[in-house]
């Protein structure tokens, strides 16, 4: 007699890869030029500081990954702590529209670098929608075709475009010798400290992405060893990742340049070693890994959904099912379109960043919470937190300086998580 399937476990290595995979999605191709823009030669720095602060949240995610493995992840984490309140329901919605902000960004990204392989009409700006909207809409029919797909698409984008990025490091560090412009990375062209750290939260973004291994944590083997090696591998090579990407662009270009091409910066980067055939590569890595980006978090975004409307965090209409996937999944792709088709890329990168900030920050507050349960260290929870909410106001208030568009949609964003939370639960109760 046969015995049933069991479920595929994931080993370290495939853990490592989810966390990989989600950060250097396409964070990276569309905030560094922003963060060049805000940090000048400091921008290593800001990366650096975004970093420390993933990883000392990622401490959180450890000790609750392994003492409530659960699919739900984050939003299960929250409702551990806080019970299925008001607040938890906010905070857990919040994550799905992070999920969508994440969506537009990565979508931004796409429509960014698109028309510089090939134009559509004589307007950057109208081959920028084109494209933005049609990745979003044809990512969201694969996802409705087959789940399986996606996750083919991932796995092999995900070997693609490591292999172009740390290529370009490679090169391009090669590239810097004799290459006047890495005078730039000297201190004396750095910003001050306060905008280095500002810069360094609103391209927080880059880094959101190693919560996905919470998702997988029931699935991972020999989970006591695994899943810190998971978390702290990961949110480690892509911080030194992009340390050096960022070290290798600033070094070669001159500013007015990256200015000039802030939203496909990394393409023109990779042109002083390798002409336009190097533009071309990066510019396809780009499209591969913002366009498997998508896939995978439409994906996210509309299971995220759903675990909040099971724990009736959301009404239950969000549980029913179009074509045989969840109603989620068509609501966080036209809610998607949108926001890419309204908002400038900073708007939709602080909005992002703030988003998570805050996540992140109410994570390590309950991984304080339940610090006896876990087995873990209370400081570092409470380091993480106060950093998350310190880095939250100080990002609000660079932004509210620079870009006061971004701001109100931040805080629009999360004063309409709490209200229509609190009309559920009203609405329920009755």
């Amino acid at each position: 007699m046969k015995q049933s399937q069991q479920v595929k476990r994931i080993g370290l290595k495939e853990a490592v890869s989810i966390g990989i995979g989600g950060m250097v999605g396409g964070g990276i191709f569309a905030v560094l030029g922003l963060a060049v823009s805000l940090a000048k030669g400091g921008t290593p720095v800001a990366f650096l500081f975004a970093g420390i602060l993933a990883l000392i949240t990622s401490y959180s995610y450890v000790k609750l990954s392994k003492t409530y493995p659960d699919r739900g992840g984050t939003v299960k984490f929250i409702n551990q702590g806080f019970g299925k309140t008001i607040f938890s329901g906010a905070i857990s919605n919040l994550l799905w529209i992070s999920y969508i902000i994440m969506l537009s960004l990565y979508a931004s990204a796409f429509g960014s670098y698109a028309p510089n392989l090939l134009a559509i009409t004589q307007s950057k700006s109208i081959d920028f929608h084109i494209y933005a909207s049609t990745i979003i809409v044809f990512a969201t029919i694969i996802n409705y075709y087959s789940i399986a797909v996606v996750g083919k698409i991932e796995s092999l984008a995900v070997i693609i475009k490591l292999v172009i990025l740390i290529a370009f490091i490679f090169i391009g560090a090669y590239g810097l010798i004799g290459n006047p412009n890495i005078t730039q990375l000297a201190v004396s062209n750095w910003e001050a400290p306060i905008k280095l750290f500002a810069g360094g939260m609103v391209i927080f973004v880059a880094y959101e992405g190693f919560e996905l291994i919470a998702n997988a944590a029931p699935d991972i083997t020999n989970p006591e060893k695994n899943i810190p090696r998971a978390y702290y591998f990961s949110v480690i090579f892509v911080v030194l990742l992009y340390i050096i990407i960022a070290l290798v662009t600033v070094g070669s270009l001159p500013f007015e340049k990256i200015a000039t091409a802030k939203d496909y910066v990394l393409a023109e980067a990779a042109k002083p070693m390798l002409g336009t055939i190097g533009f071309s590569i990066i510019t396809v890595a780009a499209l591969i890994s913002t366009f498997s980006a998508i896939n995978a978090s439409l994906l996210g975004g509309s299971r995220v959904n759903y675990e909040i409307a099971e724990d009736d965090e959301l009404p239950h209409h969000f549980l029913a099912q179009l074509w045989n996937q969840p109603i989620g999944l068509l609501i966080t792709s036209l809610a998607t379109l949108l926001l890419v088709n309204s908002l400038s890329l900073e708007s939709i990168a602080t909005a992002g960043s703030v988003g998570f900030l805050v996540i992140f920050g109410i994570v390590n507050l309950v991984g304080k919470k339940l610090a006896k349960q876990t087995n873990s260290n209370h400081i570092i929870p409470v380091i993480g937190f106060v950093l998350c909410m310190i880095a939250t106001v100080i990002l609000i208030n660079q932004q509210y300086h620079a870009n006061i568009t971004g701001v109100i949609v931040s805080i629009s964003i999360i004063g309409v998580c709490f209200l229509a939370e609190w009309f559920y639960k009203k609405t329920e109760k009755r």
